[in-house]
């Protein structure tokens, strides 16, 4: 699949963390989670998905607390949940999830960033048609044979299951995104180097050179954005 998420996760984290932006996001899409359901991920699991996300980020505890206690409080605080696809260099696909409380803003930046960079939004369906929503989780300390036996005792199904470098990394069905964690859990293993929800490329492509330095710097300005929260595309960044 050509993902590398190991590597994908370093990359973000490493450029997010210095300017604390990663847990800004976080810190909303928590607050937003909680406030649209019960604020205990045991009896809200949208908020248990990107908790167990947050986790494999190192998110800390107080801005977890922070955000879920807002929800809490009621406070007025509104945002709306948006999808922007578009069309980057030689034929990349772009999806982009944002959270907002200013559409008009959202929308501004993200539609410049696409077209300063050599691209142009599309219509609501004019890429997502090209991608699978996928469970991603990624463990260390076990073989591809190990964790097959684990899901299978288990009886959990999964669309593939690839030997990453050092990592194990599990593709399956959003439904079973839970089901794939209890059946790990169960077998002793409590920590997880990826845990999420994606959009994933059913093909991805690869760029010239001269094309993917200006396909990066688009992926690059529209995860700097404040309201952006996920970025998804089909086109394979090698080793990152």
């Amino acid at each position: 699949m050509g993902r590398k998420w190991n590597n994908i996760k370093d990359r973000k984290a490493a450029k997010d963390v210095n300017t604390s932006r990663i847990y800004a996001k976080f810190g909303r899409e928590i607050y937003v989670a909680a406030k649209s359901g019960e604020p205990d991920p045991e009896l809200n699991q949208t908020l248990r998905v990107v908790l167990e996300r947050a986790k494999t980020y190192n998110v800390p505890k107080t801005i977890i607390d922070r955000a879920i206690e807002k929800a809490k409080g009621g406070s007025e605080e509104n945002y709306d949940e948006l999808r922007y696809e578009g069309f980057g260099p030689n034929g990349s696909m772009i999806i982009v999830d944002a959270l907002t409380n200013n559409v008009n803003r959202t929308v501004s930046e993200v539609r410049s960033a696409f077209t300063k960079n050599g691209g142009n939004m599309g219509v609501n369906g004019s890429v997502s048609y090209m991608f699978d929503a996928t469970a991603v989780i990624g463990l260390e300390g076990k073989t591809e044979d190990e964790v097959l036996e684990i899901l299978m005792e288990a009886d959990v199904d999964a669309r593939d299951i690839i030997e990453e470098e050092d990592a194990v990394i599990i593709y399956a069905e959003p439904d079973q995104f839970h089901a794939v964690q209890e059946a790990f859990r169960n077998a002793g293993i409590t920590e997880f180097t990826v845990a999420e929800l994606t959009m994933l490329a059913q093909n991805d492509i690869t760029l010239p050179e001269e094309s993917m330095a200006q396909f990066e710097k688009m992926i690059d300005t529209l995860e700097d954005l404040e309201d952006v929260q996920q970025v998804y595309h089909n086109v394979d960044l090698g080793e990152e």
